[in-house]
This record gives structure tokens, sequence and C-alpha cells, in this order.
């Protein structure tokens, strides 16, 4: 089998440090010519930063990255093109005002001796490309008028367009109707067959079975796995993503529910160019219960939340607070029906950075602190302090600016930032994001005894660990549907294969 496929790149000793974390830690990484590397892991687990040390976008820390036995430090996307290399992200680089064909062949567009551009050409060419991928897209439409599918095809073309000898697919089929799915796998098969080396990522393990020749699986910066794909089925990707311990976040409060707080009723949002990013979703919390919704990358779980924030004006359904309709449709009224998020991103969305620690707390609330024309400092720092001693924060005075906080101590500011408003439903968007195991830990005791004050708690995860430890009850996101319903008693495997599935069946809340 090494001698049908060569191995045409290798990555020794690979380690990549950001600040705070190593993403990569001494990865040793083969990648097979005229064959489907497919690459897994949960979300962090460091396949993007791998990918983009291929592709140029980023440069390893540590050690090395060779093609055919010569080492290369490419320092930038288009250094690794002009070696053959290809990547395909699953957020699209493309242009909606620009044409098919412009797309296509943006910064290397065919010229008539140097002078202008030759669009006959380049509208020939692009014409091919999409006979070669079998699909009727007119290279002169422009790229904004085309479905997400059909978008996603023109960035593979834009790939093969430059002759790649290494393509790398990051999620190419998360936007793809069935039907696109089985014209780019034929693709794949011939580009297989013309010694092309391809790196495969999905969360879709049947795809993977289905079309990878070798397998690696990364956790946590480390490779678990690296075979050929002869003898693997899903428990064995499965055991080799999550091992075989987990991460404990013991419970000590004892659960006790009360009536149901909030309830959404067939919540869609509509995805430009066709279909939905939040696909029919219904579900309920009760006072006092952690609701844990788990789904992978591009499972439409920060887009439900942000539906409930009314962020979205083309959502449709219904949400109901202690069972009145939610009619308020602005972000301002929905707090003031007692509604609460944590953004994923606290330090762009959930803090002023240059602001106080006092004054990001009551930030949400000033209007309880105002007199008239103006602001009661004194009641504004016995609120914050309250709140700084309830979450019990590390700080050494309220009026240092929040960035002089670790990010668990930051994570808590948001918190009581959303507390504050006095919600009855608590939104948290990954909530350890970024934090230590330590501050993890905290923040999870936090949650617990917010629920055991009878706060219901609604949190969005990708950790799968967490989810499972932390959870009252757990509800798997995919393609923007409900996929499955499970007690945190439910394994890993089951969790894991309902948030790979496609396409499924919405689950009744």
């Amino acid at each position: 089998m090494t001698v049908a496929h060569p191995v045409g790149l290798t990555i020794r000793g690979g380690v990549k440090v950001y600040p705070g974390t190593r993403a990569l830690k001494g990865v040793d990484f083969d990648l097979h010519m005229g064959a489907v590397n497919v690459l897994v892991g949960e979300n962090g687990a460091g396949k993007s930063t791998l990918m983009k040390v291929i592709a140029g976008v980023e440069s390893l820390t540590e050690g090395t990255l060779a093609m055919e036995g010569v080492v290369h430090n490419f320092r930038s996307k288009s250094d690794a093109v002009d070696h053959g290399i290809g990547i395909v992200f699953q957020e699209l680089n493309l242009f909606p005002n620009l044409t098919v064909a412009e797309n296509i062949f943006i910064a290397r567009e065919p010229t008539r001796f140097g002078i202008d551009v030759d669009a006959r050409a380049q509208t020939d060419a692009a014409r091919a490309l999409m006979k070669r991928l079998e699909q009727d897209i007119d290279p002169d439409a422009p790229l904004g008028t085309l479905r997400i599918g059909q978008q996603q095809v023109v960035e593979i073309a834009k790939a093969l367009a430059q002759n790649a000898k290494i393509l790398i697919l990051d999620e190419p089929t998360s936007a793809l109707s069935a039907t696109e799915v089985e014209v780019l796998f034929r693709v794949i098969n011939d580009l297989r067959a013309e010694g092309v080396g391809i790196v495969y990522i999905s969360h879709r393990l049947e795809e993977l079975i289905r079309i990878g020749d070798y397998i690696t699986v990364l956790r946590d910066g480390v490779i678990t796995g690296a075979q050929s794909m002869q003898g693997v089925d899903i428990p064995w990707i499965v055991r080799a993503m999550i091992g075989e311990g987990s991460k404990e976040f013991p419970r000590t409060e004892v659960a006790n529910y009360g009536e149901e707080v909030f309830r959404a009723s067939d919540i869609c949002l509509p995805r430009l160019g066709g279909g939905f990013t939040v696909d029919h979703v219904s579900l309920s919390v009760r006072a006092g219960e952690i609701l844990g919704l788990y789904g992978l990358m591009g499972a439409g779980r920060t887009e439900f939340l942000e539906c409930i924030m009314a962020q979205h004006p083309l959502s449709s359904g219904q949400f109901f607070i202690a069972g009145k309709p939610l009619t308020e449709k602005d972000v301002t009224g929905r707090i003031a029906r007692g509604l609460a998020l944590i953004p994923e991103d606290r330090k762009r969305d959930g803090l002023v950075q240059i602001m106080s620690i006092r004054e990001n707390i009551t930030l949400s609330a000033l209007d309880q602190f105002a007199r008239l024309f103006h602001l009661d400092l004194r009641a504004e720092l016995a609120g914050a302090a309250d709140f700084i001693k309830r979450l019990t924060i590390k700080v050494a005075s309220p009026e240092n600016p929040v960035s002089s906080l670790s990010g668990g101590n930051q994570q808590k500011v948001v918190i009581g930032k959303a507390l504050m408003t006095n919600p009855k439903i608590l939104l948290m968007d990954e909530p350890s994001r970024g934090i230590d195991i330590g501050a993890k830990a905290e923040v999870f005791r936090t949650m617990r005894k917010l629920a055991a004050s009878g706060l219901a708690i609604l949190f969005v995860t990708s950790d799968l660990d967490e989810v499972l430890a932390l959870s009252d009850r757990i509800l798997v996101m995919a393609d923007g549907r409900l996929t499955g319903e499970f007690s945190p008693s439910a394994g890993h495997a089951a969790v894991i294969s309902a948030a790979s599935r496609h396409k499924s069946k919405e689950v009744a809340a």
C-alpha cells in the first residue's frame, strides 16, 4: 500500500504555540499522494491549525515540514500554492459581487500580452472546470445568486484551477445536498486517480469511512491514531477522538426543577442561498435546570441563541417566557423580559476592555442606579461589589480595568453583568472557551449554584466532556436540526454519533 501511495509531505515534531495555548504538541504527520487522508478530532483538537500550517497560513513554532524530502517553511498561502498546495476552507473566501469565473481566477487572471484580462479565456476555463465538476453553473453568473452548495463547488473549482498536487478540503460537504455530495465524491475519486494527495476533514464519521484511504486522529493537539482505513470503524474513531477517560466536573448541588421557564417553538433561520441555518428547532427549559446544547462547528447552535436574543430579523417561530409569548423585537426588550446572553467571544461582545471591572458589571443595569439625571456611584459600586463577592471574582480593586483580569475572572464578570439584569433564563455560548481547567471548574460551580437557586440555564458547547458532566439534560444539534436527546449518563459515542448525523429528523422538545 505504501508503494501505491507514496508520502508526498511530512511534518515531524510539529509544535504550534499561540499566546496561552499549545495548539499542536509534537505532531508527526504523513500525507499520502494519490489517496484520501482523512483528519478527524473534536473542535479545538488542532485539525485546522495543522492544515493552516500545511497551507502556509501559519508557521510552525517548532518542527519541520518537508515535501519529497525537501524542508520548506511556507511564509504565506501563495507560497504554498506555488508549491502545489490548495485549500478549501469551511468558511468560503469568495466575492458575491463578482462572477463565478472572476472568483475562480481572482489574482491569477489570464491576460492578453500582459496588458488586459482575457475574459473569454477566463470564461472558457471556468466552464471547463464546471463541466469537470458536473455542475451546470454559468461562469458569468454573479456568485451571490448561487446557492451555498454551488458556492462551495466554485471554491473547489478555484483550488483545482491552481493545479494543486495537494488539496485540503475542510468540511467540504457541510453545505452540500446529497446529490452534490455524490458529485464531490466522484471528483475526489478522479483526483485520487490522477495522483493528487487529498486531506479530507469532516465531522461526519460515515463519510470518513466511505471516502478515506488513511486516517489521522487528533486530540488536544496530539495525534492519537494514524493508520490506513483498513479495519477502522466508527467505534475505533470515537475511542481515538475522546480517549477512555474524561474531564471531571463533579456535581455538588442537588438538582431541583421547577416549572417551565422558557420554550422555543419551531424556530427557523433561513440560510443565504437556500436551506436553513436553524431548521425547525423546538425545546424547553425548566427553572433550576441546566440544559446542554451540544454540536460541532456549523451546527447552528450560536445562531439559535442569537435568534432568541432578536439578532436575526428574518428568523421565524415563537418563544415563550413563563408561558407568555415573547413579542419584543429588540435585545433591550428581551433582556427586560428575563433573557440574558453570555456571548462566545467575551472580549469582543461581552466586555469593554478599557472600562473598569465595576463599569463592566453594571453596564447592562444602569437604570437600577439612575437618580434623575445622574448615576448613584455609591450604589453602583455596592452592586458591583456584591456580585464580585457572590461570584468569587479575584480582583485587587473594582476600579482596575477588566483587561487586567485572567480569562476565567473575565468570564465571571460577563456572568455578573448578565445576572445584574435579574434574568429568568441565562443563555451561555461556550462558557469555558479560552480559560484553563481550574477556571473552568470555578465557572461550572457558579453555574450549578445559579441553577440550584432556581435560575434556568441553556448553555451551548462543543466540548463533549463538559456537556456530559455539567448538563441535567442534553440536546444535540447537527445541520441546524436537533438530532438527539440524552441524559447525562449517555455515553460519548451516542452523543458524537448524533452530532455527526446528516439531515436527521428533528427531536421534539
